[in-house]
């Protein structure tokens, strides 16, 4: 958490205020958020001031902002950055990045500002809030990936499902060649990218499949099925704002999303399945939890060897 949903979410708020504006100033009030830095490549701060948003991508779990030719307005210095430069944001478990008028208060949590001047000459704060300190920041290159240009420390991800450029195809073939369980696959960032445990869950719950069934066991057309009904979780979350259970995902104003309200499988564990009344259970997955319908999404029955 967040997931895609969310990270969408916050690129969707953020690109009026950013596109196209340049980083007058850049305070680091917490140098732990800036661990996915590569100093090697100059001071974050260096490279920042003065450089210019050209647009505000996202990919899975990351965001990033390719940064223009250093700016030389007003004779104003411009910045370190070079063409082929991102600035990037990782929201990890609890990072947010929040829009402020530069008067206001400072947030709790509050790791990186930056003083920001919009395209008609507004100014605006960019916060990177973290309570976890699992989020960061970073200044990285951008380089040929999958679609295009992506940063170095994103290349090693799949596109996920709601890019056009995702290959169903390929996804499918791959993940039928997998053998692992299906929501192992889905959590693998190699293979698809921007599901979390929360889609995981609730995809597999609408597909009626068991979360440790077998990758090797699903058929072409089942395997599609599953893929269609990510997309309608991901589409119906994205739609709704995302899922806030509490305070450590909001989007760019602070505002809470409420996709919470339409889960059908994860976290509801010990309430009726809303599709044939059986008690929702969660079991123990990879030092988090599993919530399923152990009668709609029953583990098959292992055929008996002859």
């Amino acid at each position: 958490m967040p997931e895609l949903p969310e990270v969408e979410v916050v690129r969707a708020g953020l690109a009026p205020a950013v596109t196209g504006s340049i980083f007058r100033s850049v305070q680091v009030l917490d140098n732990r958020s800036l661990k996915r830095h590569d100093a090697r490549r100059g001071d974050f701060v260096g490279l920042l001031e003065g450089a210019r948003v050209l647009e505000i991508k996202r990919r899975g779990k990351f965001l990033w902002m390719p940064l223009g030719p250093a700016a030389h307005e007003n004779g104003r210095a411009g910045s370190g950055a070079q063409a082929g430069d991102a600035l990037v944001v990782h929201l990890g478990m609890s990072g947010q990045v929040l829009l402020r008028e530069p008067q206001a208060a400072d947030d709790k949590h509050l790791r990186v500002r930056l003083v920001t001047e919009m395209p008609d000459g507004r100014p605006v704060d960019v916060r990177f809030v973290d309570q976890r300190i699992f989020g960061s920041m970073a200044v990285d290159e951008l380089v040929e990936g999958i679609g295009g240009l992506v940063p170095a420390q994103a290349a090693h991800i799949a596109a996920d499902p709601l890019e056009s450029v995702f290959d169903d195809d390929a996804f499918v073939v791959a993940l039928r060649k997998r053998r692992t369980g299906i929501k192992r696959a889905l959590l693998d960032q190699s293979l698809i990218s921007g599901i979390g445990n929360i889609y995981a869950d609730e995809s597999l719950w609408r597909a009626r499949l068991h979360y440790d069934r077998s990758t090797e066991a699903l058929t072409a057309v089942k395997a599609r099925e599953l893929l269609g009904h990510v997309r309608e979780v991901l589409a119906q979350a994205l739609a709704e704002g995302g899922t806030s259970f509490d305070a450590q995902y909001v989007n760019v104003n602070g505002q809470a999303g409420y996709f919470e309200h339409s889960l059908n499988a994860y976290g509801r564990q010990g309430e009726a399945c809303t599709r044939c009344g059986a008690t929702l259970r969660r079991e123990s997955f990879m030092n988090r939890g599993s919530h399923f319908c152990p009668i709609c999404q029953r583990m098959p029955r292992k055929r008996a060897a002859h």
